[in-house]
């Protein structure tokens, strides 16, 4: 009887159980009621379900603890999505370990310490060996676990925007302790000091510490060799100079300046290690040189390279902008958008080893779209600016690829009734195609989409795109786009990921266009392989010719920038075979 009752009350765990489902979304008005029920926790018949590599709840004010059982139930877990809750003050049971998580999003909570047993797992062996992306933003955090570094020691982005933290602990900055850190973000908290020893985080690219409490930045942070964005804004700087720079001048400027020693010229270690630390430096940049590939010219001549060349905003005399709509915050928050022109789809396979690379990235870095969604499009048939916003089902209309227009909820029972006919026709559980997407939308009250200047929605995330920017031979100018609701940095990711194939699948069609079609074996080489005899006469002339990135600018509705792709961190490629023209 009892299992009767659960089995009522939570309709979307039986029906993953039934269709062996790998992601599930808990969302929407009836969840608080029962999680309230559940004595604020999750139900334990949630960690029966050890095929889940995607989870998200979410919105949900009665939310305070997770349960016991997470980490022993859902050992295949790849993303937890518990944000805008109300778990805290701590996590009891701690969450870890969980050893294939690789995106972990917490923001939006209670949480006000992290202590050990009732924070995120062990720091021996690691709770998160495999943890990539870690978000705590919006919680009332005022100091950060000790050992973090040693429970996600592959950490690549770390979020602690809109805390209340006053120190980073030290043992994060330790050397080796984040070697692979790339993005720190913790911007609004109430941070007073910021140690000398941030040097050790040697892939650090993007630092936001604005509207802290800091007076001084260490002269040591230009010594991070890959650090390309800096943000210290609001911070009231004992060096004058400075803090007008943080709030006008380019990261360049302000890293050469504190190279320098600032005002006065002097560092927290003193003068007299001035040239054996100008001699480390040095050995640095050529180390980062062989890194990229600028010392390989060996086996990688200039003329075998992909070129991309990033044309800038001012630059561009009509640049695409994409404006976001606060509705969509609660539904799929991050976009990034590009232009790139100069692809030729009209050779052989070109098109179709186009589609299926962005296939493929669905499948793999996207992680079958429950991290993130790539959607490509004609720019030829798009009107700017773009609208980034979330309507009800019913309002939404699309006119999806391969189908006549639909409303989004008349387009989704259509769906859901082909994928029980397939089912039923295949004498299986699995579903394919457009069909296993569905469930990330349950749940939702609205939508996200993309919607042109005419009016036209052009992509409705996870789903679909509109058949009328579809891609076709003759497209030669794209814009794509990148959206997700975990991270900002993983749309980034995804799009550098998605410019460097289309780099690689241009030139060598470029460089066989002569040949006839070319099978997708061969588009599929190792990327930056040098061509063989196949190649035409003028294939190194052809070759050259680069791809041109624009940059797209997303802002909010008072037109302030959000994000623009891509920036001086963005196509960072450490690819010998890659050269990036800014």
């Amino acid at each position: 009887m009892a299992a009767a009752v659960v089995s009522e009350a939570w309709p979307e765990l039986e029906l993953a159980e039934r269709e062996r489902r790998r992601e599930l979304l808990l969302t929407g008005p009836g969840l608080e009621q029962r999680v309230r029920a559940a004595g604020g926790r999750l139900p334990p018949r949630l960690f029966t379900l050890p095929l889940l590599h995607y989870l998200e709840v979410s919105g949900c004010g009665s939310l305070r603890e997770p349960g016991p059982g997470l980490a022993q139930g859902l050992p295949q877990l790849h993303s937890l999505v518990l944000r805008r809750n109300a778990l805290g003050p701590g996590l009891s049971p701690e969450l870890g370990p969980l050893p294939a998580l690789r995106v972990l999003d917490l923001s939006g909570n209670a949480l006000e310490a992290l202590p050990p047993g009732q924070g995120l797992g062990p720091a021996e062996p690691p709770g998160f060996p495999q943890l990539q992306s870690l978000n705590l933003s919006g919680n009332r955090l005022r100091e950060l676990p000790a050992d973090l570094a040693r429970c996600a020691p592959r950490l690549q982005t770390l979020n602690l925007t809109g805390n209340r933290l006053d120190a980073f602990p030290a043992a994060l900055f330790r050397p080796g302790a984040l070697p692979l850190l790339s993005e720190l973000a913790a911007a609004d908290n109430c941070l007073r000091e910021l140690s000398p020893e941030i040097a050790h985080l040697a892939s650090l690219k993007t630092l936001d510490l604005s509207n802290n409490q800091l007076s001084e930045i260490p002269a040591e942070l230009a010594d991070c060799p890959r650090l390309k964005d800096i943000n210290f804004r609001g911070n009231r700087l004992r060096d004058k100079r400075l803090e007008k720079m943080v709030s006008g001048c380019q990261t360049r400027s302000i890293l050469e300046y504190l190279r320098a020693g600032g005002r006065g010229g002097c560092r927290s270690r003193g003068k007299a290690e001035g040239p054996d630390r100008e001699e480390a430096r040095r050995k640095r940049r050529e180390r980062r040189k062989r890194e990229c590939g600028e010392g390989e010219e060996a086996w990688v001549d200039e003329a075998s390279r992909l070129l991309l060349r990033v044309l800038h905003v001012a630059e561009n005399p009509a640049p695409l902008t994409v404006r976001v709509s606060p509705g969509v915050g609660d539904v799929r928050p991050f976009i990034v958008g590009a232009v790139v022109r100069g692809m030729d789809l009209q050779p052989g396979n070109a098109l179709k080893r186009f589609l299926s690379s962005q296939t493929k990235l669905h499948e793999d870095l996207c992680e079958k779209r429950t991290v993130a969604t790539i959607a490509t499009h004609d720019l030829s048939a798009i009107r700017g600016p773009l609208l980034y916003a979330a309507r009800p089902p019913e309002d939404l209309r699309i006119v999806p690829l391969g189908r006549r227009e639909v409303k989004a909820k008349d387009l989704v029972r259509q769906l859901q009734l082909e994928a029980e006919e397939h089912r039923k026709q295949k004498k299986r559980q699995n579903v394919s195609g457009l069909h296993r997407y569905l469930h990330l939308l349950d749940g939702k009250e609205h939508y996200p989409c993309l919607v042109d200047a005419n009016g036209d929605v052009i992509s409705f995330p996870p789903i679909t795109n509109s058949e009328k920017t579809k891609i076709k031979k003759t497209t030669c100018d794209l814009f794509l786009e990148v959206t997700s609701a975990a991270s900002l940095q993983i749309c980034k990711d995804i799009m550098d990921a998605l410019i460097l194939k289309m780099a690689e699948i241009n030139k060598y069609t470029l460089e066989n266009k002569d040949e006839g079609s070319l099978s997708d074996h061969e588009a599929d080489a190792i990327p930056g392989q040098v061509p063989g005899p196949r190649a035409t006469p003028g294939a190194e002339q052809a070759g050259s010719a680069p791809l041109v990135v624009e940059q797209v600018r997303v802002v909010d509705e008072e037109g302030h920038l959000k994000v623009v792709y891509p920036s001086k961190t963005d196509l960072d490629l450490a690819a010998a075979h890659v050269t990036v023209l800014r």
